[in-house]
């Protein structure tokens, strides 16, 4: 017999042995419907646990990944049923969580029933004895929907523990995840920065009026992250937080990257300079693999199997939605006066493939709204303030000049152009990155490049990081600012404790087909709302 099957067998055996029942029969693959819970262990010390809850992600109709990390070598088990009692459910055999993940694992829950509440609950066996189970954590997921007549909720926000500011307990945590998980969305959009992986947290920060904030504090995030474990253990400070993962057991998570995964403002081949100080290892693009490998291993991804490093996909929820999650960090060229005057590899920023994955991605599409979600904006003007780095060199999109789309604008003209030309209707982004919320209105009237369809961006963020902005606007594209949630003089790097954290919601009405977006304070007050009615 093969050592895997031998393991499964063990496997399956311990379960029913735990259960109290005998194994008979040779039918013991995945244990199925009606088995009972496995009898509780006494001892605690015996038990794996499960600090990081449980999450779930890149969802379809019918199909969800459930991801969730064990304290030591264990097997990953998830019950899943339609009905919160599990009065009846199937069991999935996941992988054995080891060293090499960090004990992390992944299970893809396949043949869901479309537009469905899906209930799981995870457990881990201890694979030295085989006996002892941890407490099953339970979650929910909530497939996408086939049914024209359903609606639609999803909300998007990004950055957590930036600038320092970290779990403050006494502050309530990040609860802003708490006001996002009242909203019932069918799933987050979380825009990049999960991790501040170039930033420390330390147990206690002075706020301008002389309060001192306090945070949880841990090894790992007492320096900026440059091995694999380093990034391990940023991923996992900010699954102490309780409203987080409140959040993540209900609510499933489409993630995309930015800069602060790795190091602020990275880009592939860069070399940290020698004006900064707190880095050995100096090759971003080292750094990166490492950043890319931790961030696989701590979400909910679905891995695609002829890239498995490939972070932009797509997500179809039914006639009314796709999502477009794109990846801004892989692909880019050097941050530069970003000036190029024709698109090749130093102007690009999606780069060539990928967005000519977009363009025939928005073109197949057949859903009523087409969301982008771009953890940059276009037009608000992001500096490269990095201290090794001269000055006037840009990190986003824009190059502050006002003027015809020149480096990296080159490929924003080409989708906008490519989504005018074939007549592509309804394409809102989301987006975030820059620590205040705002509602921007393209118009191809105030443009200098016109040849668009107007359409819209909306920012959100941060979740639990210092406020930032308002950015200065580059004009090329016609951005008519509708919303900005922080005044011109407002301080920089505020901490979550001046309340100005954001998310965004957007709402679709299966009868009229509208989309009503929405940009929210931290307790889920309602600062800005637009109707967006669709193109026929």
């Amino acid at each position: 017999m093969p050592a895997d099957a031998k393991t499964r067998r063990s496997l399956i055996k311990g379960l029913l042995s735990g259960a109290g029942l005998a194994l008979t029969g040779s039918r013991i693959g995945d244990v199925l419907a009606q088995c009972v819970t496995p009898a509780v262990v006494t001892s605690d010390k015996l038990r794996p646990h499960v600090p990081g809850g449980v999450m779930s992600g890149d969802v379809t109709a019918t199909s969800g990944i459930v991801w969730s990390r064990a304290d030591r070598p264990s097997r990953m088990i998830v019950e899943y049923s339609t009905s919160e009692n599990f009065a009846t459910f199937q069991r999935r055999i996941g992988p054995a969580v080891l060293e090499s993940s960090d004990f992390t694992g992944r299970v893809d829950l396949t043949s869901l029933p479309p537009g469905a509440d899906v209930f799981y609950r995870v457990r881990f066996q201890d694979l030295v004895d085989g006996k002892a189970f941890s407490e099953p954590v339970t979650g929910r997921l909530r497939t996408a929907s086939i049914d024209a007549n359903k609606p639609i909720t999803f909300v998007f926000s990004d950055d957590e523990a930036g600038q320092g500011w970290g779990i403050n307990e006494r502050f309530g945590g990040y609860r802003i995840y708490e006001a996002m998980r009242r909203e019932s969305p069918d799933f987050f959009i979380h825009s990049g920065d999960q991790i501040y992986a170039d930033s420390v947290i330390e147990f206690e920060v002075k706020l301008p009026d002389g309060t001192m904030w306090h945070n949880i504090v841990t090894e790992g995030k007492s320096h900026v992250a440059q091995t694999l474990d380093d990034y391990r253990a940023a991923f996992a400070y900010n699954q102490l937080d309780t409203a987080k993962r409140r959040f993540a057991a209900d609510v499933p998570f489409l993630v995309q990257w930015d800069d602060h995964e790795v190091r602020n403002n990275w880009y592939p081949g860069e070399q940290i300079g020698a004006a900064e100080k707190r880095y050995q290892t100096r090759a971003v693009s080292l750094l990166a693999a490492r950043a890319k490998q931790a961030m696989f291993e701590y979400n909910p991804f679905r891995i695609n199997q002829l890239d498995p490093e490939q972070i932009y996909r797509a997500f179809q929820f039914g006639p009314l939605l796709d999502v477009f999650m794109l990846d801004e960090r892989s692909y880019r060229g050097p941050n530069s006066t970003n000036l190029q005057t024709r698109l090749d590899a130093d102007s690009a920023f999606l780069g060539s493939q990928q967005t000519e994955w977009l363009k025939a991605s928005l073109k197949q599409s057949r859903a009523t709204w087409k969301v982008i979600a771009s953890d940059m904006p276009i037009s608000l003007v992001v500096p490269d303030a990095n201290p090794d780095v001269p000055k006037g060199t840009f990190e986003a999109w824009a190059n502050a000049d006002n003027g015809a789309p020149l480096g990296r604008e080159l490929e924003v003209k080409e989708i906008l152009g490519f989504i005018k030309r074939e007549d592509i209707k309804n394409v809102v982004w989301v987006t975030a990155d820059v620590h205040y919320a705002q509602a921007t209105y393209y118009d191809p009237t105030r443009a200098k490049f016109s040849d668009f369809k107007p359409f819209w961006e909306f920012v959100g963020g941060p979740i639990n990081a210092g406020t930032f902005g308002p950015n200065d606007l580059d004009t090329t594209f016609g951005p008519d600012l509708r919303y900005v949630s922080v005044p011109k003089d407002n301080p920089q790097n505020r901490s979550p404790a001046a309340l100005q954290q954001y998310y965004g919601r957007a709402k679709i009405d299966p009868q009229s087909r509208t989309m009503i977006v929405s940009l929210h304070d931290l307790n889920g007050k309602s600062l800005y709302e637009v109707k967006l009615d669709p193109e026929a």
